[in-house]
């Protein structure tokens, strides 16, 4: 993590380097490089600039992007854009939104500021209780390649929430087009489990809630570390952790530092796939996973099943593993609406806390409070 974030500190000075500019007043030149929030666990962007000037840089905005970098800058009270500026502009704080991922909107809802959101994509799947109290009022503007860019006028957005997968959102262009700001927020790149949730800052830049976002990321990082505490300090012993289940022909696995496993890690678990490297999630042969599933102690987020027999029946090889003999499978889909729309991808996102004392819950449930419920995680009977 501390490579990346001194490629986003040379990507930075290079991008801004000869680019300065003055307040409405004509006051003495602002450089934009002055760093005023340099992330703690998150790799993916900075925020600089001064009280009236806030610049926001996205580095990497989607897998692969390693040399792209991205800006918005947030024009505060008395704040002028530079002449010849070629990233994005808003004028802070925002109060309308549109929101292209889950977990945009959760961040939003964590934040309290909900009823900023004006549009969505998908708006049946999600399940935040601001926004689903106003699903009448929300415009659905449709998927990236199938989009509704007449409902996006109709919301008439300050700014546009997007997101990259494997190239840049083809919304872009249209976007410029219709002038309509908009900004990449790349928490699902984030392999810190409160990396993704330092994201909620980029959303305090645009709203003018800087103060509750730090809050916020505080009160989760003190918790979460002291959750990490009280497994080390109970010497646990580390069961092995298969993850997922196959879509298709194929099983993908993410790497042994990404999120998933980071969290397996911290609850006291040991990630069962070791061997897989990289930054991106790997398609694994069909009987290397078996293999492994047959010496492997507990099984998480096996699949969008509710029963065991509805497993068992799915993948009837996977029913001689240990994981299914000892009944220690678990399903990350105790949150789910009647659309499908799964909570564990939206608030669970920005709630790394929570989703990490669920984990121990399973694993050590000796060092969680008696009669804890799980807020994400389902045992397959």
């Amino acid at each position: 993590m501390k490579g990346n974030l001194f490629i986003v500190s040379v990507l930075l000075s290079l991008v801004c380097a000869a680019i300065s500019c003055r307040s409405g007043k004509g006051e003495s030149d602002i450089i934009l490089c002055d760093t005023v929030y340099s992330p703690r666990y998150a790799s993916g962007f900075v925020v600089t600039g001064d009280s009236t000037l806030r610049q926001i840089t996205v580095k990497s905005p989607w897998q692969g992007a390693d040399s792209v970098v991205t800006r918005l800058l947030v024009l505060g009270e008395g704040g002028e854009a530079p002449a010849g500026y070629d990233g994005q502009i808003i004028k802070g704080p925002v109060r309308r939104i549109v929101c292209m991922s889950s977990t945009h909107v959760a961040m939003l809802e964590k934040l309290g500021l909900a009823g900023l959101i004006v549009g969505v994509s998908g708006v049946d799947y999600l399940n935040s209780p601001g926004l689903v109290a106003r699903k009448a009022e929300i415009l659905d503007v449709g998927y990236d390649g199938n989009m509704n860019y007449e409902n996006i006028m109709a919301a008439n957005p300050d700014i546009v929430l997007l997101y990259g997968v494997n190239g840049a959102s083809s919304m872009t262009g249209k976007l410029d087009e219709m002038s309509i700001p908009y900004i990449y927020i790349g928490d699902y790149l984030e392999e810190s489990p409160l990396g993704k949730v330092e994201w909620l800052r980029v959303i305090g830049e645009i709203t003018g809630r800087r103060q509750e976002a730090d809050e916020l990321l505080a009160r989760t990082a003190s918790r979460y570390d002291s959750l990490c505490q009280i497994v080390t300090d109970a010497r646990v012993s580390r069961p092995s952790v298969m993850v997922n289940a196959p879509y298709g022909d194929s099983w993908t696995v993410p790497p042994v530092d990404s999120y998933v496993a980071t969290l397996i890690k911290d609850a006291g678990g040991r990630y069962i796939y070791d061997n897989i490297r990289g930054n991106t999630s790997v398609a694994v042969d069909m009987e290397e996973v078996f293999l492994k599933a047959t010496k492997a102690d507990f099984w998480l987020n096996a699949g969008n099943f509710t029963t065991m027999d509805q497993l068992k029946n799915s993948m009837p090889k996977f029913a001689v593993t240990a994981p299914v003999g000892n009944s220690r499978v678990y399903t990350n889909n105790l949150r789910v609406n009647a659309a499908g729309g799964n909570d564990y991808y939206e608030s669970g996102a920005v709630s790394p806390d929570v989703v990490l004392q669920d984990i121990i819950s399973i694993l050590h449930p000796e060092l969680v409070p008696a009669g804890y419920t799980p807020k994400y995680y389902r045992h397959l009977e």
